[in-house]
């Protein structure tokens, strides 16, 4: 496959990305995704966006990873996560009907500005883990199809971060939509022939796949599908281009958008995982994530669309994310003052820096990013439920001691292999994990229910 056809295509795909974009720049589009009218999306705006902000780069190759370990079910752990559309749905439901505005307008009538203060700081790392996981995925990308050239990887990524910048920092949030709808057709278009040529080539059986026990067996697959239904509740509501796009429409369009972004980012999702599961039953080794292994496998037009793929969803989450770290620092920081332009771009420009950054530097699993911000972001579970659903008062300082317990959790797992170690019991780290959601989830709803009050 032709490096200059990649090349040709993503360009393509990036010019039209810039086409999409609004000619005019406003404040109210930048931070709020209307149009220059004032009139906020639509349906399948909405719907097109939710999804192809989630079926991003680093869900793709964890969907496919996971398949290729560890069978069909380490792709349905990945895509339990997609019930976040059903669980976020839910919780803008509650949100708007308790006349709160965001997340953090619910968070900072209840407990003040330390209240919100914490969250932001998991919103900002959640932000920061999109930036740096599709970035780093580029460099993969690229890394494979330029073995000969070191330097390919970090080049890539400076590249191509560069350029999300560049047509996000114009439109802000309006532009994010606009392309969105673009990159989820061009997505739509190259994913689905690279799996009706899946689906037909020879020696395919999706019988085979869908029992297939993966090269290292299901146990950790199935591992991974609890600790997804322990962290599905809360993971929504941490991941801030999810919950912008709960209060951009109507209250019915909306939960309609969510409705369908989850069943079709959970075909999506189970579609790319196929790809992986092929691998491993094929005998295949990993190589580069993958990616070499299906330049091995597949016709060289087949492996092309999973390249595109890959991507265009790389591209379309950066400028989701860079949208929303705009509203974030500058809605609920401050930064700037009031609103304006330059100051959603700074803060903009200031993400895309230190996630590239990130990843030219960080760590190369790409699920631990999943598994760090998803154990940071537990802390809302009993929060959520016992404040919001059950709409009971919660101390404050019941509240922060729940984060601190899901914090603590989330670094004990990335210090795994080093202090952490100690306190975690010798087994498989997907083991680990589960057994410290567990602990962040009953200390959590501890902490919370001895400090609940009566009802609002």
């Amino acid at each position: 496959m032709s490096l200059s056809v990649v090349l040709a295509l993503f360009g393509a795909v990036v010019v039209a990305s810039i086409l999409a974009a609004p000619k005019r720049a406003t404040v109210a589009g930048f931070f709020a995704g209307s149009d220059p009218q004032g009139t906020a999306p639509g349906l399948w705006v909405l719907v097109l966006s939710q999804v192809t902000t989630w079926i991003f780069a680093r869900s793709l190759m964890n969907a496919a990873i996971l398949g290729y370990y560890y069978g069909i079910w380490g792709v349905l752990a990945y895509g339990a996560y997609y019930g976040s559309f059903l669980s976020g749905g839910f919780i803008v439901g509650r949100l708007r009907e308790a006349g709160a505005g965001s997340v953090q307008d619910w968070l900072g009538q209840r407990f003040g500005p330390v209240g919100q203060a914490a969250y932001d700081l998991v919103v900002a790392l959640r932000l920061l883990s999109e930036v740096f996981a599709n970035l780093l995925v580029v460099g993969l990308i690229f890394a494979a199809l330029l073995p000969e050239y070191r330097q390919a990887h970090g080049a890539s990524v400076v590249i191509v971060a560069a350029l999300g910048l560049v047509y996000s920092a114009w439109g802000g949030l309006s532009a994010a939509l606009r392309s969105d709808v673009v990159q989820m057709l061009v997505f739509l278009l190259a994913f689905g022939a690279a799996f009706l040529a899946l689906l037909l080539s020879p020696g395919f059986s999706l019988g085979a796949a869908l029992s297939a026990p993966g090269v290292a067996g299901p146990e950790n697959g199935q591992i991974l599908l609890l600790v997804a239904f322990l962290q599905v509740f809360s993971y929504p509501a941490h991941d801030p281009v999810m919950m912008d796009r709960g209060f951009l429409a109507d209250p019915e369009t909306t939960r309609r958008s969510f409705l369908h972004a989850f069943w079709i980012s959970l075909l999506c999702i189970l579609g790319f995982g196929l790809f992986g599961i092929e691998a491993g039953l094929a005998g295949a080794e990993v190589d580069t994530q993958l990616l070499g292994t299906w330049a091995e496998m597949f016709p060289g037009w087949v492996y092309l669309a999973l390249v595109l793929s890959l991507l265009v969803s790389a591209l379309s989450t950066l400028d989701s994310a860079l949208a929303s770290a705009a509203r974030l620092a500058v809605d609920e920081w401050g930064f700037g003052g009031a609103r304006s332009l330059w100051a959603g771009r700074l803060a903009m420009a200031g993400f895309a820096g230190l996630g590239a950054v990130l990843t030219l530097w960080g760590n190369q699993s790409l699920f631990d990013a999943v598994a760090v911000s998803g154990t940071a972001s537990m802390f809302l579970t009993p929060v959520l439920i016992v404040g919001l659903v059950q709409g009971r008062q919660i101390a404050l300082w019941a509240y922060l001691s729940s984060f601190a317990v899901a914090m603590a959790g989330a670094l004990t797992y990335v210090a795994r292999d080093g202090w952490g170690a100690a306190i975690l019991p010798e087994a498989h780290k997907y083991s680990q994990l589960l057994s410290i959601c567990v602990v962040v989830l009953v200390l959590g709803f501890a902490c919370v229910l001895l400090g609940r009050g009566a009802r609002r």
